[in-house]
């Protein structure tokens, strides 16, 4: 039998050096979470028994279509998450692999992360009512609006939540409603003041959306990037700014006018 040679031997020790490498970083955790698309919920109507939007304090309209706010579901803060599971989701169009961080941003126990989802959606709510009551004309102190929306948490349906308020107590504010009765789902953070910012996850919330029936899909100007690379087909995508914006584009669609596009 032929010697071995030592380069030969160098190479076999590296080749098993790296074997022993890649499963060692197959088997370890990965500051990783994999989110795929979460529920939606019309936020005109009701959920879980409770309506979405009820205002006291002025009178309200009768609405038709939808505006459904959107989200991503994700492994929990604590899931163990390896490198085959990245792959998958790095392959796959209905996942995606998020640093943690930013899909938990702050970090903290499970605990910690739900308290601070939980406040970051009352906070939203609070600036969606702002920016809705503020475009109307009406004042907080009187008139009332109460949000539920079970199971959901941090800031992203504050665009939505707007929305609808608006459309609940005035609508097109001509007698129709802003979606032109169809289905519009959308995601933005909102400010008091009616600027939309940027949000986590819209490819993937494009697909939800799609899947319960939207046909217009309303995204931060700021991610027509993203949005515009995995847009499912016939679901138009309308980038906005703020608040203003998002109505003017609404009240183009239905009126066959100019709408921007990504």
């Amino acid at each position: 039998m032929p010697a071995v040679s030592r380069r030969a031997r160098v190479l076999a020790l590296c080749a098993t050096l790296v074997a022993a490498l890649l499963a060692v970083a197959a088997l370890a955790p990965l500051p990783v979470s994999i989110v795929v698309p979460g529920m939606t919920a019309d936020v005109l109507g009701a959920d879980k028994g409770h309506q979405v939007i009820t205002v006291t304090g002025t009178p309200t309209r009768t609405t038709s279509g939808q505006l459904r706010m959107t989200t991503i579901a994700a492994t929990q803060p604590d899931a163990s998450v390896h490198l085959p599971d990245v792959l998958r989701a790095w392959f796959a169009t209905d996942q995606a692999a998020m640093p943690r961080g930013a899909v938990y941003p702050g970090g903290g126990s499970v605990q910690e992360i739900e308290q601070h989802n939980a406040q970051e959606m009352t906070d939203s709510q609070d600036a969606a009512t702002g920016a809705a009551l503020k475009h109307l004309g009406l004042s907080p102190a009187k008139v009332k609006v109460e949000l539920h929306l079970a199971d959901v948490g941090g800031p992203s349906a504050g665009l939505m939540f707007s929305l609808g308020i608006i459309d609940k107590i005035d609508g097109n504010g001509r007698g129709g409603d802003l979606t032109g009765g169809r289905t519009v789902a959308g995601t933005g953070t909102i400010t008091a003041d009616g600027k939309v910012g940027a949000v986590g996850g819209v490819p993937l919330k494009e697909r939800a959306a799609k899947r319960d029936g939207a046909t217009v899909f309303l995204v931060p100007k700021g991610e027509c990037s993203d949005a515009a690379a995995e847009l499912p087909a016939g679901l138009r995508l309308v980038p906005v700014t703020d608040l203003e914006g998002a109505l003017a584009a609404l009240a183009a669609i239905n009126t066959g006018g100019k709408v921007p596009s990504c």
